[in-house]
């Protein structure tokens, strides 16, 4: 097998987390009275971090530690249920497990550990890697380049599942192989539109879909 380490991104690949973002963003911005967000602001928080969404929605200083410390009171948890796991993603993990290393690379910040564990997978990961634990998020390779170091390993040695231009972007500048989820617009080594086609690309018999 080529690969030593898998990792995945979070929103967009392990979970569809659409309808939990859209209410969770939208709950703080009813909170101060804005309306809710439009389709160009929505999708640039599903690629952001919370702090960089936060901003962008309140670029006001007293408006924005307002909305922060609401946030941080609320919580993430109510919205986790709102979250739909990728059918065949605890059937890849358990594929990946016998052989791979497993990891997380994504712009989630202190919600990650409770989601992993609500949806109880958090066993199946080797290492996990937020916004909180790099001096840059993506788009920046940070991220990546900690999971590599951590490992040991060459770039050409883990393939990193992403769906967003952040994670098109931060691939590249790692140079790590990147397998994109139902995106086919992004520039990537593999388009992919289930997951459980990993299998053929760790397996070497992958073939690109028309």
């Amino acid at each position: 097998m080529r690969f030593k380490v898998i990792t995945f991104d979070c929103d967009g690949v392990m979970f569809d987390t659409e309808a939990a973002n859209r209410a969770y963003y939208n709950d703080i911005l009813a909170r101060f009275g804005r309306p809710p967000m439009t389709g160009e602001e929505f999708e640039y928080a599903q690629m952001q971090t919370v702090d960089n969404a936060i901003i962008r929605f309140f670029p006001e200083p007293e408006a924005y530690a307002a909305a922060q410390a609401f946030r941080r009171t609320q919580g993430y948890t109510p919205y986790i249920r709102y979250m739909e796991m990728e059918p065949d993603l605890i059937p890849l993990l358990e594929y990946c497990r016998t052989s791979l290393k497993i990891a997380v690379a994504t712009n989630r910040s202190d919600t990650m550990k409770r989601v992993l564990g609500t949806h109880g997978i958090s066993g199946y990961f080797d290492m996990v890697v937020t916004a909180l634990d790099v001096a840059n998020p993506k788009p920046a390779p940070d991220p990546l380049v900690k999971i590599l170091d951590h490992f040991g390993i060459a770039p050409s040695e883990m393939l990193y599942i992403g769906d967003s231009k952040v994670d098109e972007v931060a691939a590249r500048a790692a140079g790590v192989p990147l397998a994109v989820l139902r995106n086919p617009v992004l520039k990537a080594d593999y388009h992919i539109w289930q997951l459980s086609e990993i299998k053929g690309i760790l397996d070497g018999v992958w073939q690109q879909k028309e």
